[in-house]
This record gives C-alpha cells, sequence and structure tokens, in this order.
C-alpha cells in the first residue's frame, strides 16, 4: 500500500442510501486514518428525486462526475455492498485512474452466477410484493430486515422507517435499479488490481457461492463470515473492519 492513503468511497446497494451505513463510515475512517465519502445513487436518499439509471454503467458514470464534484481524491479506495459493488466494477472499468483498489460485500455477477444464486428463489414473492404492491414503510422495512440481517437490533427499523418516510425510494426507481442489476455483466477479468471479497454464509438474499466463484475467476482474495446476513457491515461492523485491516496489511 502506498504511504499517501487513499480517499476512501462508499456505495449501498439496491434503494439503500448512505444513512444505512450507521456508524460504519467514522469507524472505518478512524480504524484505517482516511477520508471517507458516502455516495448516494440517483433516486436513493438525498437523491430519491432524480431518476435511477436503468444501467448499472450509466450509475459508474454517475459516481464518476460526482466524486469530481466532492473533490475526492484520485484514485480512491471504493467499499460497496451489492448493487453497489455491481457499480464498482462498471465504475473501475469505465475509468482506470478512478479506483485504486475495492473490498466487495455480497456481490453476485453475471456470467460467473446463476439468476436463482443471485437471488434465492425464496425472496421472489417478496420482493415483487415490495415493487409492485402498494405497502406502509413499516411493512417493507420490516420485509427488508428480514432479508438482509441476522444479528442486527431490531430497534434500526425504526430509523430505516422514519428515512424512507422522509425520502422515498419510488416505484419507478426501485425497478430501475432492480433491472440495472439483473442485466449487469461483469468483465472476464478484474478490472481492480487489489481487490478483497467479503461474503456471509448465512446470507439469505445471495448465495455465497457466487463470491466463491467471483474469487476463483478473478483470483482475489475472499473471506466467509460465518453467520452474518446480506447486510454484513451492520451484523459485524468489527469483523468487517478487522478483515480489511489485515488485508491492507500485506497488500502492496
Amino acid at each position: 500500500m502506498s504511504e499517501s492513503r487513499p480517499d476512501w468511497v462508499l456505495l449501498r446497494g439496491l434503494t439503500r442510501e448512505a444513512r444505512h451505513w450507521g456508524g460504519f463510515p467514522e469507524r472505518l475512517g478512524a480504524a484505517l486514518g482516511v477520508e471517507v465519502h458516502c455516495l448516494d445513487l440517483p433516486g436513493n436518499g438525498r437523491l430519491n428525486q432524480l431518476h435511477s439509471p436503468i444501467s448499472v454503467e450509466r450509475m459508474a458514470d454517475w459516481c464518476h462526475e460526482e466524486i469530481v464534484r466532492a473533490g475526492v481524491r484520485r484514485p480512491c479506495a471504493v467499499l460497496a455492498m451489492s448493487l453497489g459493488a455491481m457499480v464498482t466494477v462498471a465504475w473501475a472499468r469505465r475509468y482506470p485512474g478512478d479506483v485504486e483498489r475495492a473490498v466487495l460485500i455480497n456481490t453476485s455477477l453475471r456470467p460467473f452466477s446463476a439468476f436463482h444464486q443471485r437471488l434465492r428463489p425464496r425472496n421472489y414473492c417478496r420482493m415483487a410484493r415490495m415493487l409492485a404492491l402498494p405497502a406502509s414503510a413499516r411493512r417493507i422495512e420490516e420485509a427488508v430486515f428480514r432479508m438482509t440481517t441476522r444479528r442486527a437490533a431490531e430497534s434500526v427499523i425504526a430509523e430505516w422507517v422514519a428515512w424512507r418516510v422522509a425520502n422515498p425510494v419510488s416505484r419507478r426507481n426501485a425497478w430501475a435499479q432492480l433491472i440495472a442489476a439483473a442485466a449487469y455483466r461483469a468483465p472476464m477479468n478484474r478490472p481492480v488490481e487489489h481487490m478483497l471479497l467479503l461474503a456471509s454464509a448465512r446470507d439469505e438474499l445471495v448465495e455465497p457461492e457466487c463470491s466463491r466463484r467471483l474469487a476463483g475467476q478473478w483470483r482475489v482474495p475472499l473471506q466467509l463470515h460465518p453467520d452474518a446476513g446480506h447486510d454484513l457491515p451492520l451484523d459485524d461492523a468489527d469483523w468487517v473492519l478487522a478483515e480489511i485491516r489485515d488485508w491492507l496489511a500485506v497488500a502492496p
């Protein structure tokens, strides 16, 4: 790792926003001694009035433009989850000078994994109801909680509901993000030289086999948490931070 520590950029997944990181960005910055910037993808969080792009590549273009506007030092390091991890892959490929290293959490990519592995079949009906039928903010967030966490306290649901009420993600934007994630096809070779994969053995949304196949294809290290859910930084932030520190200690 170079003596000059890069800024870190954090990206969330489908319909989620920067506030869903909780206290993790501050802890990451303190642990590594770095500046941390959290981006909301268009259509989410503070950008909920924008239209979500219907392609991962267009989301990547937006990320490039956003860090230029924000004055983030390039190349930066990126930590991203799920859809955010797909965007990171496209971003690094389209703008090689932007991303120096990447940590991808519980992601899944075509052509390395089948659709039923990328989204477990048990969630098909849940996702369809959430995207197609009217539902209260509480019912939606309770469903998300059940799908994405295994160790977190239910008290986070109240915060999630408040954020959804304040900055709702439109049905149109939720569908656009889902379509973009389903359609994206990753490159056969890793787009970032220095990369770490983190996955959860008990992820209810995405099979950990997706990360195993990606690690094998791209020849990058993978660390598997034994019992966390999809939202790994929420379920065990200490473990995530420790794995990143260990990886950086031996990375070039």
